[in-house]
């Protein structure tokens, strides 16, 4: 056997280890960008309508799109949306805090993470800091700084017959001994960045897992990496985006990476939000023109999948299970959580073929709940023909998931053709 090609799953590592918070991985891509000859476009400056790369940056949210010489206004938009942010564990305004001699940081789960999974693991902490000048400074403390311990099993001998965690009383990490002292964070954060505490007024901070990624298995056929979701497809989105930038197309392609998908996309840079509409606006020459190319248009929702587990078989429809290097999973459902109708499968098995990669189908148990996306969010809001799309990955909004070290190059080829697909 041929070990497998790990140069995109690689590459994918890396982009997850400069991405511990989506402020991060919005920095990361714009670093890509600009070496892909893309220039910013200032959100509250001159549009600048004429061919070429751009991107536009509001907090955790990356917009990017090219516009080939000689294209015009009104042609067929194609929109490659992904998000920038994983559940994670959010540190609170007053963070201080402890008791026994234990120092302690406040936080609350953000999204829906597998709490038992962020136990006992060293934390990194990551995020920005807001200045009372208005700008803000990022931070990355990447050590070894926060731990969630577990209670030992002579205290609890019945835990592994079923772990009850209350997310305001067992979540709280540790990161120090001796008595508590409000600004004891701020203060630290501050050295960390070079800052002095008065200058700070306010912070949004995550915590993330220090094990850097790697290759998993005997061949090396799998990815282990925190934050694959959804970093995996705003990885593979930028790829795409920049491969159709160079070739001969009568597209526009366009992509987003959201924010706040994790809890529910309501907010200004989520994909409920007006940004996104925004710029297809004005991509596609103003509102009374924009009927005419939204009704052209097509948007590839990514966002990983559920990869068939196989110790709860179970819990997957036999006839749709997700396996690893098999291909991103075309993501059905018929309630309309994702978006994904017979044409837009059409759309999708078309790029596929066309980038000579393979395609599987996921759809949910009928007695099992699935995710959704931002794909009906941004079809309900645009009316833009939407399909939702993903990478099979296992364990799910852990602190630390797994996916096949294929299917990102997949992803990334078969988004590209998406992209500059003109029927």
């Amino acid at each position: 056997m041929n070990p497998p090609d790990t140069t995109a799953a690689l590459d994918l590592a890396a982009f997850v280890a400069a991405s511990p918070s989506p402020y991060h991985a919005v920095a990361e891509a714009v670093r890509r960008l600009t070496a892909a000859g893309f220039t910013e476009q200032q959100e509250a400056g001159a549009w600048e309508d004429g061919p070429g790369g751009r991107y536009l940056v509001r907090d955790g949210t990356l917009l990017a799109w090219y516009v080939p010489a000689g294209g015009e206004p009104g042609a067929p938009l194609r929109v490659f949306a992904a998000h920038t942010d994983s559940p994670t564990l959010k540190v609170k305004p007053n963070p201080d805090s402890g008791a026994a001699g234990w120092r302690q940081v406040g936080v609350e789960i953000y999204g829906g993470a597998l709490w038992n999974s962020w136990l006992d693991r060293d934390l990194g902490l990551a995020g920005r800091l807001a200045l009372f000048d208005g700008t803000t400074v990022p931070v990355d403390v990447a050590r070894p700084l926060l731990r969630v311990p577990q209670l030992a099993i002579h205290l609890d001998r019945q835990v592994n017959q079923g772990l009850t965690l209350d997310a305001q009383q067992h979540m709280l990490p540790i990161w120090g001994i001796g008595d508590v002292h409000e600004g004891d964070l701020l203060e630290f954060l501050a050295a960390e960045a070079g800052l002095a505490a008065r200058e700070i007024a306010a912070h949004d901070l995550v915590t993330y897992d220090l094990t850097p990624p790697a290759t998993l298995g005997r061949d090396d056929e799998l990815l282990a990496a925190p934050r694959l979701d959804n970093l995996a497809s705003v990885h593979a989105g930028l790829d795409a985006l920049v491969r159709a930038a160079r070739e001969e197309i009568s597209t526009i392609p366009v992509f987003v990476g959201f924010d706040h998908e994790e809890i529910g996309s309501g907010s200004a840079t989520g994909a409920a939000g007006p940004l996104l509409e925004t710029v297809l606006t004005r991509l596609a020459g103003g509102f009374d023109a924009r009927g005419a190319a939204f009704s052209r248009s097509r948007c590839l929702s990514v966002d990983v999948t559920h990869a068939a587990h196989p110790n709860y078989l179970e819990r997957h429809d036999p006839a749709h299970r997700s396996i690893p290097n098999g291909g991103p999973s075309l993501k059905v459902n018929a309630n309309q959580r994702y978006a994904t109708d017979a044409p837009g499968a059409a759309a999708w098995h078309r790029a596929c073929r066309g980038a000579g990669v393979p395609t599987q189908t996921f759809v949910g148990k009928n007695t099992m709940p699935c995710g959704t996306t931002v794909g009906p969010i941004v079809a309900t809001r645009l009316g833009i023909r939407t399909v939702d799309v993903g990478i099979p990955v296992l364990s799910m909004h852990s602190a630390r998931e797994l996916c096949g070290v294929q299917d990102p190059a997949y992803l990334a080829s078969a988004g590209a053709a998406f992209l500059a697909d003109p029927i």
